[in-house]
């Protein structure tokens, strides 16, 4: 029912022993309704060759196009991830900021060290797990299972169902603006979803 692609922006030495990767496809892959599959930033000739032959980038296990899937979930571990993240939506064929992209596209989201402070790539992003993911994830694919049940493609009302998971944050449901020091205020511009608080794992067992 879900199509989940979690998205390591990163080549694939790089990125395929990074656990937290291997444990959300194990937590996505153990749910029978949900199929998650891995894809990494290509190296310098698979993205000129991608290009130059009008192919989308696709996934690892089903070779699937970027833009098919239901959800794609960056894991941004660095600064230097941002770029190639970028390149690799792009390369999706999908819209890079998230007020270009309608129902007709995945859900772009993100998570990992560097959403700790999630403003200098907001703009990108629907959805932004702040804290650790590995009891957002199954909750917010979950939320986007009974969306789709509904039948009806509101973008923004599956949103609003996500902004009520611990730990989301939802940029769009946040207005900038930029005091007389250049520091940057965000202004809740939804009722009751004023401030995002991290979300933790407290066992580690679990």
């Amino acid at each position: 029912k879900l199509r989940f692609a979690l998205a390591f922006p990163d080549l694939y030495e790089i990125g395929t022993s990074h656990f937290g990767m291997q444990i959300l496809y194990h937590i996505l892959n153990s749910h029978s309704d949900i199929a998650a599959e891995r894809v990494f930033a290509p190296a310098m000739d698979m993205d000129r060759h991608l290009r130059e032959a009008g192919l989308r980038l696709f996934s690892l296990e089903s070779r699937q196009p970027l833009d098919r899937f239901d959800i794609i979930g960056f894991s941004l571990l660095y600064e230097l991830n941002y770029t190639n993240m970028v390149n690799m939506l792009d390369l999706g064929g999908i819209p890079l900021l998230a007020k270009e992209r309608d129902e007709r596209y995945p859900l772009i989201i993100a998570g990992g060290p560097c959403s700790c402070n999630p403003e200098p790539v907001a703009d990108f992003f629907d959805a932004i797990v702040i804290g650790d993911g590995e009891n957002v994830i199954l909750k917010l694919a979950q939320s986007w299972m009974e969306w789709e049940k509904n039948g009806v493609k509101d973008k923004e009302g599956l949103l609003k169902r996500w902004a009520q998971i611990e730990g989301v944050y939802i940029p769009s449901f946040f207005k900038p603006r930029y005091d007389a020091c250049g520091f940057q205020i965000l202004e809740p511009q939804v009722a009751e979803y004023t401030r995002v608080t991290r979300t933790l794992v407290a066992d580690l067992d679990q």
